[in-house]
């Protein structure tokens, strides 16, 4: 995600098509180490395509996927429904505790 990250910067900063040293700069810019055979990967998938019809058409595909909350608010309404309003907070509370031990889950955003 770094490397492509990087990437997108250098396009945004007007290189239509950022070399590896491009991106190896902005990484070292911020104090990340690059990886050689990553970046390679990126720039072979990345040749002779324009990135913002990529981005198009990766949004398009998103949009397409169910976000997922509207069933899980379904089945909350479906158990007060049938009763069972009264033990479902109970074992909420229980999942939130367990949650709050994992705060950053052993790891950074840029590790």
């Amino acid at each position: 995600m770094k490397h492509l990250a990087a990437y997108l910067l250098a396009t945004l900063g007007g290189n239509a098509t950022p070399s590896a040293a491009d991106i190896k700069k902005i990484l070292g810019a911020v104090g990340v180490e690059a990886e050689e055979e990553r970046i390679s990967k990126l720039l072979a998938e990345l040749n002779g395509k324009d990135i913002n019809e990529l981005i198009a058409e990766g949004s398009k595909k998103l949009s397409s996927l169910p976000a997922g909350g509207a069933s899980a608010a379904a089945g909350a309404s479906g158990a007060a429904a049938a009763g069972g309003a009264a033990e479902a907070p109970k074992e909420e509370k229980k999942e939130e505790a367990k949650e709050e031990s994992d705060d950053d889950m052993g790891f950074g955003l840029f590790d």
